[in-house]
C-alpha cells in the first residue's frame, strides 16, 4: 500500500488545475494515492478532474462547504498514513513526492514535513518567505509566542497526528498556520531543505483579495497561541476582532499588498506595472522593503508571522478581560497544569 495520498481540494481552479494536475501525475516516484474534491466550483473543473484516467485519482465532490471542511474531508478519505497537500493553482516539481518519502523513512515519528517554494510562475522573483530551522527551533519560536511561516502546499502531515490534534479549525483562509502551532508543541516539524513546489500568486486568490482581513486572522491565531502559552481563556473571533485591529500596521499592509501585486505583476511579464509596484511598497515601508532586500538576498533571518508578543501584552485587559482566579483556584491549576506536563515527559 502506498505510504502518501496527494490532497487536493478543487474550487474554480480553472485554468490553472490542468497544469497542477500534470504536475503531480508526472512526478518521479509514482507510488501514492490521490483525492481530489471538487468544493461545489462552478467553472469546467470537475469535468476535467472527471476525464482523467488515472487508477491512483479518486474524484469526489460535494456542495460548496469551504477550505476547512474539504481538508477535513480529505484527511478522513485518505487510506495512507500521510498526506501530502497540494493546491489546485499550484505546481509540484517532478521530485516533490520522491522528497518527502526519503524523508518519512528517515523520521518516522515526526508530525510532519514541509519544504522551500519559489513563487510562480517563472519570471516571479524569490521564495515563499519560510521558517528555517531544526524541530527544537521551531518549537523554541511557537514557545516564545510566535507562529512559523510554512508554505502549506508543500506540507507532508501524519493523518493520525492531525486528527488527533483537532484537524482544521475554522474558515478564517489560516486554518493552516493554525495547525502549524499545534503540531510544533506536540510532534517535530522537519524541513526539507530544498524547492519542490512553485507556489502561484495571483490577484484573484483568497488570500490576495483579503489581505488586510488576512494578516487580521494570523493575528488571532497567535492570539490563540498566546491564551493557550499564557493560560488564558481566549475571547471569541467576532468579539476579540475590533482590539485585534489595534495591532495592524497600516504601513505594513500597504507595503504587502504593494510587493505582493510586484511580483504578480513580475509573473505575467508586466514590466512597467512591475516597477511601479516596487517603488509605490518601497514609498509604503522603507523599513520594511530593506527588510525584504535582505531576507532575499543577504541574509536568511529567522522569519516567522504576527507581531511581537509584547503588544499583545500591552493589551491584556483588552485581549483577555477575564476576572483573574483566585488564589486558591490558581493553585490548584498550577498543580493541574505540573501533572499534565509530568505526563507529557512520561
Amino acid at each position: 500500500m502506498p505510504l502518501i495520498t496527494v490532497g487536493i481540494p478543487v474550487y474554480n481552479a480553472m485554468p490553472y488545475l490542468q497544469e497542477s494536475m500534470e504536475s503531480i501525475l508526472a512526478q518521479t516516484c509514482g507510488d501514492f494515492d490521490i483525492i481530489a474534491i471538487d468544493d461545489g466550483s462552478t467553472d469546467a473543473g470537475l469535468e476535467y478532474l472527471c476525464s482523467l484516467r488515472d487508477p491512483r485519482l479518486r474524484v469526489m465532490k460535494q456542495s460548496n462547504q469551504g477550505i476547512t471542511a474539504t481538508l477535513n474531508r480529505i484527511l478522513a478519505a485518505a487510506n495512507t498514513p500521510w498526506l501530502a497537500r497540494h493546491d489546485a493553482d499550484d505546481v509540484a516539481y517532478p521530485h516533490r513526492i520522491a522528497r518527502a518519502l526519503k524523508y518519512i523513512k528517515a523520521f518516522p515519528n515526526a508530525g510532519m514535513f514541509y519544504s522551500l517554494a519559489e513563487y510562480y510562475p517563472k519570471g516571479s522573483v524569490g521564495q515563499f518567505r519560510t521558517t528555517r530551522g531544526t524541530p527544537g527551533e521551531i518549537r523554541n519560536l511557537v514557545l516564545s509566542g510566535r507562529v512559523p511561516a510554512i508554505c502549506h502546499p508543500s506540507v507532508t502531515l501524519n493523518v493520525k497526528t492531525v486528527v488527533r490534534l483537532g484537524g482544521y479549525r475554522f474558515n478564517l483562509h489560516v486554518e493552516d498556520i493554525d495547525l502549524w502551532w499545534r503540531m510544533a508543541l506536540q510532534k517535530d516539524i522537519r524541513l526539507i531543505p530544498e524547492v519542490t513546489l512553485g507556489f502561484r500568486q495571483n490577484l484573484q486568490s483568497v488570500s490576495s483579495a483579503n489581505l488586510e482581513k488576512q494578516i487580521l486572522n494570523t493575528l488571532y491565531v497567535q492570539y490563540l497561541l498566546l491564551s493557550d502559552l499564557w493560560k488564558r481563556t481566549p475571547l471569541p473571533y467576532e468579539q476579540v476582532l475590533p482590539n485585534l485591529k489595534l495591532l495592524l500596521n497600516p504601513k505594513r499592509l500597504n507595503f504587502k499588498s504593494h510587493i505582493r501585486a510586484f511580483n504578480v505583476a513580475l509573473g505575467q511579464s508586466k514590466r512597467g506595472a512591475a516597477l511601479y509596484e516596487l517603488g509605490a511598497a518601497c514609498l509604503a515601508s522603507p523599513v520594511d522593503f530593506m527588510r525584504r532586500v535582505s531576507d532575499e538576498w543577504v541574509e536568511k533571518r529567522s522569519i516567522s508571522l504576527g507581531e511581537p508578543p509584547e503588544l499583545f501584552a500591552r493589551l491584556e485587559k483588552l485581549l483577555w478581560p477575564e476576572r483573574p482566579a483566585e488564589p486558591e483556584s490558581k493553585a490548584l491549576s498550577e498543580r493541574g497544569q505540573t501533572a499534565r506536563v509530568g505526563l507529557w515527559l512520561n
